[in-house]
């Protein structure tokens, strides 16, 4: 049964990563990767999320799962073409996977992840050659305050200290 689309909030990409990353400080508090999503659909916020592994106790339950999770509810349908993603963090193989196969229009993310990073750090999935959807990507949205919340967190996690 499809879901009436709730929330509607027309705004800019950087408006959108706004909103991303108060998902991310939601799981800062709640000591998870701080990290944020929403995805949009013309003009309107379809879903919010933000990492909750921990909560969960499901190790796939990070922001962009979690948000294309509640936005197919909402839609009525797997697929999520002419949608667009915000991402606080350059998205990982699992969720890279999972947005090309809900046929993500565009993603657009804030900061790179040297370390696990599938979309032009260490890995650049949405270009490889077997991919046949093709997204637009975007880096560097608010790029310093993507950072800056995730930088803190291992910060404080190096120095024993809870989140």
């Amino acid at each position: 049964m499809k879901e009436e689309i709730g929330e509607i909030q027309h705004g800019s990409e950087e408006q959108y990563m706004r909103m991303a990353l108060e998902e991310a400080e939601k799981a800062l508090k709640k000591g998870e990767i701080p990290i944020g999503a929403v995805l949009v659909f013309k003009g309107k916020v379809l879903a919010r999320a933000h990492n909750m592994p921990i909560s969960l106790n499901d190790p796939t339950a990070h922001a962009e799962i979690l948000v294309l999770r509640e936005a197919a509810l909402k839609m009525g349908n797997y697929r999520l073409p002419n949608t667009s993603l915000y991402v606080t963090v350059e998205p990982c193989v699992m969720c890279i996977g999972a947005l090309v196969q809900a046929r993500i229009e565009k993603l657009t993310f804030g900061v790179f992840d040297l370390k696990s990073g599938a979309c032009g750090s260490v890995y650049d999935i949405p270009s490889s050659p077997g991919i046949l959807h093709k997204m637009t990507v975007v880096s560097g949205i608010l790029e310093e305050e993507c950072r800056r919340i995730i930088q803190e967190f291992f910060k404080k996690k190096r120095q024993g200290k809870d989140t």
